[in-house]
């Protein structure tokens, strides 16, 4: 069984806690007034990854602030992380322009392919934007990206982690036998 540690990032009230509770079970009700995320809160919990070839995966969801205040802490949140998934509210024009930044810090610099990466655009209640095409950086549109929109149909959200958490779980599967193989060789 595998260990996957996705990182939830993006820019201040754009929808991640809620997002981490909801994916992780934690909590049915998706409202409320909001609270500010201080540093990280870690999840923990079992998934099904779509496509994978084990059963179940461990997945440490990693909920960050989005608040540049604790910028020092990101190189030990970034350690060790299997996957980088950016959420950020496209109610917000300013979103579009920092998750750029978020982009370049976590996955350009790091190395992670486009498969172990994930834009959600997360729609609050009563939100005006459509589910269209968004203004991204062309960096940016490569990544697999879903709406979200947990009061309409949040069995979507769920069925895309699960094929996202079954690319980074597959990606994962193949650098290990890469690893092995080398020490074989």
């Amino acid at each position: 069984m595998f260990k996957a540690k996705i990182l939830f990032i993006g820019p201040s009230e754009s929808g991640k806690t809620v997002l981490a509770n909801f994916l992780s079970d934690t909590t049915e009700y998706v409202g409320g007034e909001y609270r500010p995320t201080q540093g990280v809160r870690i999840l923990e919990f079992e998934s099904q990854p779509e496509g994978s070839s084990d059963n179940t995966c461990d997945v440490e969801l990693w909920d960050c602030s989005g608040d540049l205040k604790f910028e020092t802490c990101w190189p030990a949140v970034m350690k060790d992380a299997s996957g980088v998934v950016i959420i950020f509210n496209p109610d917000v024009p300013s979103h579009l322009k920092e998750i750029e930044t978020w982009h370049s810090i976590f996955i350009s610099s790091q190395g992670f392919q486009d498969n172990q990466c994930l834009l959600i655009a997360h729609q609050k209640p009563g939100s005006e934007v459509e589910d269209g095409r968004l203004p991204l950086a062309s960096h940016l549109s490569r990544l697999p990206l879903i709406h979200s929109n947990l009061e309409e149909d949040p069995e979507d959200v769920s069925r895309a982690f699960c094929r996202y958490l079954g690319n980074v779980v597959n990606t994962m599967s193949e650098s290990r036998e890469r690893e092995e193989m080398s020490i074989i060789t």
